[in-house]
């Protein structure tokens, strides 16, 4: 009986929990513009710089909105690897987007997780101004 009785108890404290949380918390819960911002953030704070190519530039309507994505590759410790990276919050590297396939550019990259890069953020371009 005891066991039941703590089983429940145990479980409806937990809900309770998870009911205050999501009410009273939801500041917590980011944009996933505001995610993908501080991603390029951390990236280029604690990053490594490397050459890297841009391959393509993509604008794609969707909605209301347009999305600029830019394709890249680069190689760290011989192994090559290829990004896209959404450019529409970075209205500098957008406007220019469509004349930058085949330049060359700094890509930089996590260290620990090489596949995590970024071509440009708020405070840094890889792209050579022309």
């Amino acid at each position: 009986m005891r066991l039941i009785l703590g089983s429940a108890s145990g479980a409806i404290i937990a809900l309770a929990g998870r009911v205050a949380w999501d009410r009273f918390w939801p500041w917590q819960r980011k944009d996933p513009a505001e995610v993908e911002r501080l991603r390029r953030l951390d990236i280029n704070q604690r990053g490594r710089i490397t050459a890297g190519r841009i391959l393509d530039f993509v604008e794609a309507q969707t909605g209301e909105s347009t999305t600029a994505l830019v394709s890249y590759s680069y190689e760290v410790a011989g192994v090559s690897y290829q990004a896209a990276q959404d450019v529409s919050a970075l209205p500098e590297i957008a406007a220019r987007g469509r004349f930058l396939s085949g330049h060359i550019a700094s890509v930089k990259y996590d260290p620990k997780r090489p596949m995590n890069s970024i071509i440009a953020c708020e405070e840094w371009s890889g792209v050579a101004k022309n």
